[in-house]
């Protein structure tokens, strides 16, 4: 790591002195062709290359050799994840399956229900209509029977009151006095 610290510090130093070497020497004899100082700029160019590959060559390996792994880290991560997510995906199709399996029974519980109430209603009307029939029945009967027992009363009270009309002609003043008088003779007796 003390390695690469380095690298990192050194590597900006040594560029910016390599381009000021390079600028400071180019105006002095830009006029003049090819030099020796020309020579000594290649030269010090690919010195400065090769000194930074070798410095570099690691720390850049390390980098992209550790970016190539945390990338297949994360491959690896994504592909347990698209996994795992597909798992849930099925589980999540068999619940909504099941789902649908259970509204279908339910809806088919309730419709057996809603059968069994309406045949529980319609026996239910039909014994109460059947109470009602028999109600009326008796009804019926009793009125029947008291307008009969009406009847009878008010025809035995006309009988009554004719009899008595009758006998009123004719029971005379002395039939009158005679029964008064054997009522009279039983009731103090007892």
């Amino acid at each position: 790591m003390k390695f690469e610290n380095i690298a990192r510090i050194g590597l900006p130093f040594v560029i910016c002195l390599s381009f000021l070497v390079f600028a400071i020497s180019a105006p002095a004899h830009a006029a003049e062709g090819w030099q020796r100082t020309d020579t000594y700029r290649i030269m010090n160019f690919t010195v400065l290359v090769l000194i930074l590959f070798f410095i570099l060559r690691k720390p850049v390996s390390n980098f992209f050799s550790d970016r190539i792994r945390l990338i297949k880290e994360q491959l690896k991560d994504l592909e347990e994840q698209k996994k795992e997510a597909e798992k849930k995906l099925a589980e999540y199709n068999e619940k909504l399956s099941a789902l649908d399996a259970e509204a279908e029974t339910i809806i088919s519980q309730y419709q057996r229900q809603g059968e069994e109430a309406r045949e529980n209603i319609l026996k239910q009307a039909e014994t109460a209509a059947a109470k009602m029939e028999d109600q009326a029945r008796k009804t019926i009967e009793f009125e029947f029977a008291q307008a009969k027992l009406k009847l009878e009363t008010e025809l035995f009270d006309s009988a009554v009151e004719k009899a008595e009309d009758r006998m009123k002609s004719l029971i005379t003043d002395e039939d009158h006095d005679r029964l008064v008088k054997e009522y009279l003779d039983k009731v103090v007796k007892k």
